[in-house]
């Protein structure tokens, strides 16, 4: 039988790999490339994400290499825009391309109807190369070559057809701007393999395991990795509910009692959204406050305590005052933990206000 690992060990594992034990001295472009990318449809709050894990960050430390094309902001995994490496967003995209793939034609697909998908994307690429543009204008202009097709539609086939990077200054700190869009290649200048499925099951582990099949396709967005996953030499493992676990066989596994200090995590953090069972970090009175959140389009803000869901929090400004809003979902025990990790992050996030902290029972609202 496969050896137990406890859910506060496998709690101690995954904020391991996630550098949330103790944050890192690694650059940041290494932190990003170890995650497999940063959730990042919001233009900013993943910045959170990395201060919560790099020793000293600032967040020009993300926005220099964004302008520098480093770091781009992209669809890949289950479709949703992330931070990555330039490098890996060439080697990722073909691999995720099936994602984006039947996310588009379920959604688009009748709307598509008669449209050659090969002269879709070539057009569509000649416009975003000759400049960046939303999706908006992009499909207004496609419009004039299939005017009898959605244009909304239009633009979304070339989103699935070609790989589109977000350009700066949207993503840039302190900066705003149109969501406009252009080619991957044309943006980096440079060629690099695509990335297999099994290369794909191993960063993932990486930095999120031990985990189940389950786990890497939720994560992923793709389907029927099982075989993929059976065919690598990894460490199996079987969790308290039974299910068979995957894991890098030299990675580490701290021991359950690894102290985990009290982290505020960004609101599409990873941690959470990387997993089919999110009950290693997420309690059964925190899974109950996040169903609150279903339907609304907005996802919380989370704070940890002990390495597990406690309640989560908010920044309101007014007049030269930043607050930091605690909203607790049960007792936190160690409030002046909460409030000592709170103050710094109101530091990085307005540095020249005066800050606060307020306390309040129940999830936020908002």
């Amino acid at each position: 039988m496969d050896p137990l690992i406890s859910r506060r060990a496998l709690n101690r594992a995954t904020l391991d790999r996630q550098h949330l034990l103790r944050r890192t001295g690694l650059s940041v472009a290494e932190v990003v490339a170890h995650l497999g990318g940063l959730q990042a449809q919001t233009p900013h709050t993943w910045y959170v994400g990395l201060w919560n894990r790099v020793a000293g960050f600032v967040p020009e430390d993300a926005a220099d290499l964004l302008l520098s094309r480093e770091l781009v902001r992209i669809a890949l995994q289950r479709s949703t825009i992330h931070l990555v490496t330039a490098r890996d967003c060439l080697a990722m995209r073909p691999a995720l391309q099936a994602v984006t793939e039947r996310m588009t034609r379920t959604t688009f697909g009748k709307r598509l109807a008669g449209v050659d998908l090969d002269e879709l994307a070539a057009a569509g690429r000649a416009l975003l190369e000759a400049r960046p543009m939303t999706f908006a204008d992009l499909g207004r202009a496609l419009a004039e070559r299939w005017p009898g097709n959605d244009p909304h539609a239009l633009g979304q086939g070339v989103r699935w057809l070609v790989p589109l990077v977000q350009v700066p200054p949207r993503g840039v700190w302190g900066k705003s701007g149109p969501v406009a869009h252009t080619s991957a290649e044309s943006w980096l200048g440079f060629e690099t393999p695509p990335m297999t499925p099994a290369e794909l099951v191993l960063r993932y582990l990486g930095a999120y395991g031990p985990a189940s099949v389950q786990d890497v396709q939720t994560w992923s967005g793709l389907t029927r990795l099982g075989e993929v996953v059976e065919s690598l030499d990894l460490v199996r493992l079987r969790d308290e509910g039974g299910r068979t676990l995957y894991d890098l066989p030299d990675a580490p596994r701290p021991p359950e009692d690894v102290p985990a200090p009290v982290r505020l995590m960004y609101d599409f953090d990873n941690l959470f959204i990387g997993y089919a069972d999110r009950s290693r970090t997420i309690t059964e009175i925190g899974a109950a406050a996040l169903g609150g959140f279903m339907g609304t389009n907005v996802q919380p803000r989370v704070i940890l305590v002990d390495g597990v869901t406690a309640g989560d929090w908010t920044v309101t400004r007014a007049k030269g005052v930043s607050t930091l809003n605690v909203h607790q979902w049960e007792p936190i025990k160690v409030m002046d933990e909460v409030a000592e990790e709170g103050r710094r992050l109101l530091e990085f996030l307005a540095p020249g206000d005066k800050h606060e902290i307020s306390v309040f029972d129940g999830p936020s609202k908002s």
